[in-house]
């Protein structure tokens, strides 16, 4: 069946085309009920507007843009994005305006893809991810005048306005949870170190580590279970093992926790994890994971209204969201004794020591500020 066009309207209505589109198109020209009954049989044939003749006529496409420099089999697996994407399009769907998604293999295949949508009308606007500390995509974007929001840190991000939440104060927050359990050797399993937000997290724990007692060993990975796995038997077969590990993923974490068993170490009495990021999976694992928790998917919501805004012509300000909060589980508990022997002990801010009363499997307890 072809689609139906302007024209099939007109005759079925008995009108010309120029009729049609006054009628469809809410402008003056015609009659009420004229008009009602040119909507009334657009409806009843399936009409649709032409996107590309919309941009030509009118300059915008109707429809967002994502571009995400990951491999496609990674993206299947991250809950961060599944749950931002899943947020940005609940909004956008609000009005019945897609959201163009595709991957890049590198930053330059990205920055191409921008060129050719914004060249073709394509997007009206973007959301920018994973900035990076020598980020390419800024200068192009701000070249180009495409309405752009960032989710990330504003820092490098140049004018365009950024959605954000704060990375360093929940690094914090992991750190003194894991101090005042009595660990003073902490491993760290990151992200990609070009990354920003990898960059701010690192910063914060070399900062915070040395005032709590502690020390820190990092290990870099891609996000990926299996690097995230190999990390944490990295961590753990050094000769001064960390008693507590740190994930920047849930992902990383649950297959470093899976890791850290199959090496016949047993979580939290030997180990304590956290992981960075809090999804389903998080609560399916034996014990269940700490971790830092936020609403990534209203986070994605109010990024998309910030570009809906944004396209239509808007000054939009840089928004930070709330930091992540620390959900407790069964995964951390106080440091093994032969670790803590001779160390003093550090409280956590706001006093009161969280290891004695840490949740069992099952158990969850939400920490705001510690």
């Amino acid at each position: 069946m072809k689609r139906p066009t302007m024209a099939d309207i007109a005759r079925r209505a008995g009108v010309t085309k120029a009729a049609v589109s006054f009628a469809l198109n809410g402008r003056p020209g015609v009659s009420d009920p004229t008009r009602r009954r040119i909507l009334a049989i657009a409806d009843e044939l399936g009409w649709q507007p032409n996107s590309a003749a919309r941009a030509l006529s009118d300059g915008r496409a109707g429809a967002f843009g994502l571009v995400v420099d990951r491999p496609a089999r990674m993206l299947g697996l991250e809950p961060f994005f599944m749950q931002l994407i899943s947020g940005i399009q609940a909004e956008l769907s609000a009005d019945g305006t897609p959201l163009l998604f595709t991957v890049a293999e590198d930053q330059r295949a990205e920055i191409a893809t921008y060129r050719s949508w914004w060249a073709q009308r394509r997007v009206d606007g973007v959301f920018l991810v994973d900035v990076q500390l020598e980020d390419a995509r800024v200068p192009v974007l701000e070249e180009l005048g495409m309405p752009t929001v960032v989710i990330g840190a504003p820092v490098g991000t140049g004018r365009l306005p950024a959605a954000w939440s704060d990375d360093a104060a929940a690094a914090g927050t992991a750190l003194r949870h894991l101090a005042a359990l009595g660990h003073r050797r902490v491993g760290r399993v990151c992200g990609p170190a070009r990354l920003r937000h990898t960059e701010i997290r690192s910063a914060a724990v070399a900062r915070l580590a040395p005032e709590l007692g502690m020390e820190c060993a990092t290990v870099a990975t891609d996000y990926s279970a299996d690097e995230g796995a190999a990390a944490a038997r990295t961590l753990l077969t050094r000769p001064d093992p960390p008693t507590a590990i740190l994930f920047d993923s849930d992902l990383t974490a649950v297959s470093g926790l899976t890791a850290a068993q199959a090496m016949g170490l047993r979580v939290p009495q030997d180990v304590s994890v956290v992981g960075w990021g809090d999804s389903a999976l998080c609560e399916l694992v034996h014990p269940p994971l700490t971790a830092l928790s936020r609403d990534v998917a209203a986070h994605g919501g109010r990024a998309a209204r910030m570009l809906r805004a944004a396209a239509g012509g808007a000054r939009v300000a840089d928004l930070e969201d709330e930091a992540a909060r620390l959900v407790l589980r069964g995964s951390t508990g106080p440091a093994p004794v032969a670790a803590t022997a001779g160390a003093a002990a550090v409280p956590a801010a706001g006093g009161g020591a969280q290891g004695a009363n840490a949740p069992g499997p099952g158990q969850r307890q939400t920490v705001a500020e510690l």
